[in-house]
């Protein structure tokens, strides 16, 4: 039985790869991953890889046709998806290459258990817990997702509370950041009962702006694949948070804890990935846990991290006035 990890990731994101897969190395052990090219933009990866002896690139054009296949079925299936897509000029469907990480899934795929893990993750602890899980469910998560359901579903649709009771909504939806499953859950045949189900009205529960995790949670919870969730099985005093939203978390030599207890990844979830590469060219950009990120991204090279001799600024920091008028005149990119 083999057991991997898998990411997403084109050369765009290359400075965060790099940091995921040293945190993986040094948390998490000898664990196999797999790189799934994001697009064809990737030359700075496969270089990256080659230097690496347990990591591997996915890049098999005929399993990403099949599954960006499908995808553009589900949301033709929408009632209005494409169109509004169209119109702001996105070719086919809103973030194509995200759907790349369903190739998990499929039945040619490399692992047999896998956790599949956001290029702007950190590992900070083993995971042999979490494949141990796939013992009992074929779908285990570890976040909190369950309390923002908006970012997961239409809400204002009448046919949410037909498809899944509020029950189900308040316990069983997950970020697609991070999660573990088995290679062969979504076979053909259950793919094409859901784009049926889809396609008789239950596409209105889609949520347009993330799409890939939408319908990810709506593929596990229609198909009724078994699910786990630790952040709602560890007692309340055990489990951790994940998101770099959480400014408490307390840093013991570049591991993070909350409230003692040590995280299992570290998510930069909503922190650009601009971001993370202007701070590597040099800029002295502050944002939250930006040491951990630093420290892992430079482990291997520590000559190259950057050395900054100006006074941080703030990622989030209103643009000065001078900024902003230059910008209402026009004269700003």
């Amino acid at each position: 039985m083999t057991n991997g990890i898998y990411t997403l990731a084109n050369d765009y994101v290359y400075n965060q790869l790099v940091a995921l897969l040293n945190s993986i190395e040094v948390n998490a052990g000898n664990v196999p991953v797999c790189v799934i090219a994001y697009n064809d933009n990737v030359e700075k990866i496969r270089d990256e890889i080659a230097t690496r002896k347990n990591v591997t690139l996915f890049d098999n054009p005929d399993i990403f046709a099949r599954w960006e296949e499908f995808s553009y079925k589900v949301w033709q299936s929408h009632p209005s998806a494409i169109q509004a897509w169209q119109e702001q000029g996105i070719k086919k469907f809103y973030r194509v290459g995200e759907n790349r990480r369903y190739c998990a899934f499929d039945a040619e795929s490399q692992f047999e258990k896998f956790i599949y893990l956001d290029a702007d993750t950190l590992v900070l602890q083993p995971l042999e817990f979490v494949f141990q899980q796939l013992d009992k469910h074929d779908f285990v998560v570890y976040d909190f997702q369950y309390k923002d359901p908006g970012h997961i579903y239409n809400l204002s649709s009448p046919k949410l509370l037909e498809i899944f009771s509020q029950e189900r909504i308040d316990s069983e939806i997950f970020c697609s950041g991070f999660y573990a499953s088995k290679r062969g859950i979504f076979p053909p045949e259950q793919r094409e009962g859901l784009l049926s189900q889809l396609n008789n009205g239950e596409s209105d529960v889609l949520y347009m702006s993330a799409p890939n995790q939408s319908v990810l949670n709506y593929m596990r919870m229609r198909a009724n694949v078994s699910f786990y969730n630790f952040a709602l099985n560890l007692p309340a005093n055990e489990a951790t948070g994940c998101c770099v939203t959480s400014p408490h978390f307390e840093n013991q030599d570049y591991i993070l804890y909350d409230k003692g207890n040590r995280l299992t990844y570290l998510h930069y979830i909503g922190l650009s990935s601009k971001l993370f590469n202007q701070v590597c060219d040099g800029e002295n950009i502050d944002f939250p846990y930006r040491d951990i990120f630093l420290h892992y991204r430079y482990l291997h090279e520590p000559e190259k991290r950057p050395q900054f001799t100006t006074k941080p600024k703030a990622y989030n920091a209103s643009p000065s006035l001078g900024t902003r008028i230059l910008k209402k005149l026009g004269l700003t990119g």
